[in-house]
């Protein structure tokens, strides 16, 4: 038999007709009892449910669905307000605002807080759901009638944001909710998240910031924008988004922060110097002045405010520190939401010339801060630092301490070549960001290369004097018979001076020996792929034209492997296991005061000495006078292997600890 669940109203009514049946029939009204109840549930009891609908249950409120928490309907129901809340919502927030100027109990700004979102929620999906176009309209203060305004979404979340600050930080209150009271969490969300909405214009997706006063339902308050909170100005970027609007795929984890405040993706203009542009973490929080009295009466005030997370982790409140909340890895997604960058490798490699080599500053230079540069591999671009990138910049003690960029460069031309731009390109980034050399932190550079970046990375820290050149020719440089431009080419190639602010580097899966993989018809498809034009090497047209053959000539005077002597040869033609400039790098030092790791991967169980990570075999990555030799059981491309990356922190931190205090930078307890 199939029960029927009576709903207590229903009870109600069964009562009120007995009150006047028993009056004249009273066996009457027992017979009707009888039949109306026996097929009905009772009107109070429980049904079971699952672990995880019984646990939603408990935690409904606005924010995950369209109902209201239980401690707002127990609030409501003090007041005997449920029915009216389902009628006008905006009505019932003005009572309860009206009771909270007399009543100081914290659970009436819990319910306006979530009430008011409730609302503002309402309005902005009515609005949705209506003309698209004239969707913002419900975001703006227009004039209903004469005398009369009305009052949208953006105003509903302000005033959510406002009870939300009052319920969590105003102090003093008796009934202040405790620590394990679960309505702090869900006020702390309401405040994050209306805050957002009530700076939403409705039109793309965009943010205002500004000074101004803000009129709403249940009074007024004057919000003073605080410019230099950003760092920046305002017009150097051309949009803040919501990172919560934005589901992040791709990267293994998404790295907040608890906290107060609106997490943005802060988007900077396209200029010349960074012609990619920049997404950076930033969080929105507005700090207010007054209580529900002083809103009421038009004093209340408000101070908002853009804080780089870069630079900022926390807030003084009232001599309280509050955490900010962040988002640091969707800011990284967004930035590489970005199509033509993942193919920016591969079409380097394939048609070399097109891209110069540069450096990538994801974030705005910052004095005090140590440089960490990531240099790519073969066919490989910046994006594949992703992983690494996402993980160390959402340590708390590495964002304070590093900052961090990449180097791209074409991955086909020769190793020397590619070596000399990182070279000067460091060098010039340096002069530029501290021409007077008053940043210790500048000194005390950090380079982390994979694959072919390792060789790179290791070309800036050695100082060759002629070995490299004696490597691949018995004659002395100055005898060698080549055009004067090719010449100072090579010399820059082949004789130069370490870094001096280089003072840590990181090899990962490097073939200081070669590559099994470059040689056999893997070297031979893409020599027939790659070709490196003359003009790439930046020689005079006239030279070009006049001596056509300058390359040959060139390498014919050289002990370079035959196949190679032909044309220029390829970064693949220089891991070969067969060139002599690789084999006299790998057995040459890094410069006095310089520390180097190492980061091996083998693929699979064995054992060093043997072992091979599908493109780079052990005894070809291994280096002597490491100060560290790490092993990870990965294939080649291993940067974005946890271990690998936990390792890299290890060194990271390392160098932080490292450091004197005559060199002017703080440690980790700094």
């Amino acid at each position: 038999m199939k029960k029927i669940f009576c709903s207590t109203d229903r009870f109600r009514v069964i009562s009120d007709i007995g009150a006047g049946l028993y009056r004249s029939s009273p066996g009457l009204l027992i017979l009707i009892m009888i039949l109306s109840l026996s097929a009905c549930a009772t009107p109070i009891g429980v049904n079971k449910m699952e672990m995880r609908e019984a646990y939603n249950n408990i935690r409904t409120n606005a924010l995950n669905s369209d109902s209201i928490s239980v401690d707002t309907t127990i609030l409501l129901k003090r007041y005997d307000l449920l029915k009216s809340f389902e009628k006008d919502t905006g009505t019932v927030i003005a009572l309860l605002h009206e009771k909270a100027r007399q009543d100081q109990r914290s659970d009436i700004l819990f319910a306006l807080a979530e009430l008011s979102f409730y609302h503002g929620e309402s309005l902005r999906k009515k609005a949705l759901s209506g003309n698209p176009e004239a969707a913002s309209d419900y975001f703006q203060i227009m004039k209903a009638t004469p005398g009369e305004e009305r009052f949208f979404s953006r105003d509903y979340f302000l005033m959510s944001a406002f009870y939300a600050y009052q319920y969590l930080l105003r102090g003093g209150s008796e009934d202040s909710p405790g620590t394990y009271d679960h309505r702090l969490q869900i006020a702390g969300d309401l405040y994050n998240r209306a805050l957002v909405q009530s700076l939403a214009t409705g039109k793309d997706d965009q943010l205002e910031f500004k000074s101004g006063i803000r009129r709403l339902p249940v009074g007024e308050i004057t919000i003073t924008f605080i410019k230099e909170s950003l760092g920046s100005e305002l017009e150097d970027f051309q949009s803040f988004l919501a990172a919560d609007d934005y589901a992040v795929r791709g990267l293994t984890v998404r790295n907040r922060t608890a906290g107060l405040g609106s997490p943005l993706i802060a988007v900077k203009n396209k200029t010349e110097k960074m012609p990619r542009g920049q997404a950076l973490p930033v969080t929105a929080f507005l700090q207010v002045e007054g209580d529900v009295n002083a809103l009421s009466d038009k004093t209340a005030k408000a101070f908002l405010g853009l804080y780089p997370i870069i630079e900022e982790t926390e807030i003084t409140v009232n001599g309280r520190k509050v955490p900010l909340q962040s988002d640091s890895t969707t800011p990284i997604a967004y930035q590489l939401n970005d199509a033509p960058i993942w193919d920016l490798g591969l079409q380097s490699f394939l048609s070399p010339g097109k891209q110069k080599s540069e450096l990538f500053m994801i974030q705005p230079y910052q004095r005090g801060r140590i440089p960490v540069i990531f240099v790519h591999g073969t066919a490989s671009s910046p994006v594949w630092w992703g992983e690494m990138w996402n993980t160390l910049s959402a340590d708390p003690i590495l964002r304070k301490h590093y900052q961090f960029a990449f180097f791209f460069y074409n991955s086909s031309l020769p190793i020397v070549s590619s070596a000399s731009d990182l070279r000067t390109i460091l060098s010039d980034t340096v002069s530029r960001f501290d021409p007077q050399g008053q940043d210790p932190a500048l000194q005390q550079m950090v380079v982390i290369g994979h694959s072919q970046g390792g060789l790179l990375t290791k070309l800036s820290v050695v100082k060759p004097a002629d070995v490299l050149w004696r490597s691949v020719s018995d004659k002395d440089f100055k005898d060698l018979k080549t055009p004067p431009a090719m010449k100072s080419m090579l010399r820059k190639w082949m004789f130069f001076e370490p870094l001096p602010f280089v003072k840590r580097v990181v090899y990962i899966a490097t073939p200081f020996r070669g590559s099994f993989r470059a040689q056999g018809w893997v070297r031979g498809l893409i020599q027939r792929v790659v070709s490196l034009p003359i003009n790439i090497l930046s020689l005079p047209a006239d030279i070009v034209k006049k001596e056509p053959n300058v390359i040959s000539d060139l390498l014919g005077q050289t002990k370079l492997p035959l196949e190679v002597r032909k044309k220029m040869p390829t970064s693949v033609d220089g891991m070969s296991h067969k060139n002599p400039v690789l084999q006299t790098l790998a057995k040459m030092p890094v410069a006095s005061g310089v520390k180097a790791h190492s980061i091996i991967a083998i693929d699979g169980d064995e054992l060093p000495p043997n072992g091979d990570d599908g493109v780079v075999e052990y005894k070809s990555a291994q280096q002597d006078g490491v100060e560290s030799e790490y092993i990870v059981r990965s294939f080649h491309s291993c940067q974005g292997h946890p271990l690998t990356i936990e390792e890299v922190r290890r060194i990271l931190l390392e160098h932080l600890e490292s450091l004197s205090t005559t060199s002017g930078i703080a440690g980790i307890g700094g």
